[in-house]
């Protein structure tokens, strides 16, 4: 079983039907093969968002998330101090600190991204 990393916004392009989801990502995910992650931090980013009134959601950031994690069978990825503490390893490629963390994540577990953020390729991990 291949394991994936979802970017938020390609978790929130795939639950929303949204056309800029790439075809390749689109199925990967339907892929009932695949084991799906989102991490602690995607969720800390939507639920941010939400306050600031940059991201509408049908319902509380809290029942929302848990409601797509759950029909979409995706699992959590908690954030470890190993975790945060390889982020300073990175190089500064990229100024997100959402996005920094969601490479560390999957450079130190070897999970695939699907990213379409061309930033986060340019780092040396494997990007869907």
């Amino acid at each position: 079983m291949k394991r994936f990393l979802l970017d938020t916004h390609i978790f929130l392009w795939w639950i929303s039907d949204n056309p800029k989801l790439y075809e390749a990502a689109g199925k990967t995910i339907a892929d009932p093969n695949n084991e799906l992650y989102l991490s602690a931090a995607s969720t800390w980013e939507m639920v941010n968002k939400s306050k600031l009134g940059k991201l509408s959601l049908t319902e509380t950031p809290e029942a929302f998330i848990r409601k797509q994690l759950y029909f979409n069978n995706i699992k959590s990825l908690d954030i470890t101090v190993e975790h945060t503490l390889a982020v300073s390893a990175l190089p500064l490629i990229h100024n997100d600190p959402f996005d920094r963390l969601l490479i560390a994540q999957a450079t130190l577990e070897g999970i695939v991204i699907i990213t379409d953020d061309e930033w986060i390729r340019k780092y040396n991990i494997t990007v869907l």
